[in-house]
């Protein structure tokens, strides 16, 4: 059940590096704008998956930068939203 639990937070965690890399990719693009919900969606959700690897390896750096990285990404959906 340990090995589970590991494969599926590095999972986690590559997918959140996936979901970063194509917001970055698709505003480097212009396909997305800063300003959008999808950029701001997919940083967030990136985050997350980044976050629950590095505490699930006891890897706090990446996880202190990823919290930060989600305050970013919700105050970025709370201006396209409110």
């Amino acid at each position: 059940m340990k090995k589970h639990l590991e494969t599926f937070t590095e999972v986690l965690g590559w997918v959140g590096v996936l979901f970063i890399l194509v917001a970055y990719g698709l505003l480097s693009a212009g396909i997305i704008a800063s300003t959008s919900a999808w950029y701001h969606g997919l940083n967030l959700i990136g985050g997350i998956g980044i976050i629950v690897d590095a505490l699930s390896d006891k890897n706090y750096q990446p996880a202190v930068l990823n919290v930060i990285w989600i305050m970013i990404a919700l105050y970025g959906l709370s201006q396209v939203f409110i």
